[in-house]
């Protein structure tokens, strides 16, 4: 069975941080499809495409990555991929208490999928 995962944020710009969270996901799962979302509550520097692009320029080394980009709920991204996993990096304690709100309407919507936090070096 191929494990899948995604990994979704803005990546506007992406950064050595984001790399690092992709590339570690990369080593656990079979499959990570990297998931740009437009945040409308910020205002991009770059255009999704341009997001898109660069992380594939970033990642090409990397085969078992996918960029992609997707409008709507990241859960209902994840279920069209069959995955099992969401993966998000933690800079501090104050990112935690953000993402677990996400964490907990997703796990209300499918508790099939696991959301993994990875520490951002």
């Amino acid at each position: 069975m191929t494990s899948i995962a995604v990994c979704p944020g803005s990546f506007d710009p992406v950064t050595y941080g984001h790399l690092d969270i992709i590339k570690r996901g990369a080593n656990i799962f079979d499959q990570v499809y990297v998931c740009v979302l437009n945040n409308s509550s910020k205002k991009p520097l770059f255009s999704v495409e341009e997001r898109c692009e660069l992380l594939r320029e970033v990642t090409k080394d990397i085969p078992n990555i996918t960029v992609e980009t997707s409008q709507g709920l990241l859960i209902d991204y994840a279920k069209r991929k069959n995955a099992k996993a969401i993966l998000r990096g933690l800079r501090a304690v104050s990112d935690f208490e953000y993402e677990m709100q996400g964490t907990s309407v997703n796990r209300v919507l499918d508790e099939s999928i696991e959301t993994f936090f990875i520490d951002d070096k």
